[in-house]
């Protein structure tokens, strides 16, 4: 079983109360993650023990250059985004590099299954 696994103390009540249902990660995710997968969203630090919160099915993956995330996409990976430029920012932190408008990322959508 594949895993979406997220790092941020932020990420885990999100997940858990249903606020986030996208993930936004850089490059294309297509062949990784498709529709119709079911994954294991995690917590955890790399390399480190993880938490299962739930099971997922992955509902679209959708690639495209960051600077062109729309406000929708933006919200569902976290509401309080206001534009690829925040959203840059904070994955710079997440991979410790530079990260530009024009590199490809893949929104990940899912959905929880309840059990």
């Amino acid at each position: 079983m594949k895993a979406l696994n997220f790092y941020s103390t932020v990420y885990q009540a999100n997940l858990l109360a249903a606020e986030k249902r996208c993930t936004i990660r850089l490059g294309d995710k297509r062949d990784k993650y498709r529709e119709g997968d079911l994954v294991w969203v995690t917590y955890g630090n790399r390399f480190e023990p993880r938490q299962k919160l739930f099971t997922a099915v992955i509902d679209r993956v959708v690639v495209k250059p960051l600077g062109q995330l729309t406000a929708a996409e933006l919200a569902a990976e976290d509401p309080n985004l206001k534009s690829p430029g925040e959203l840059a920012g904070f994955l710079e932190r997440i991979y410790d590099r530079p990260v530009s408008l024009d590199e490809t990322v893949s929104a990940v959508f899912f959905s929880r299954v309840l059990e």
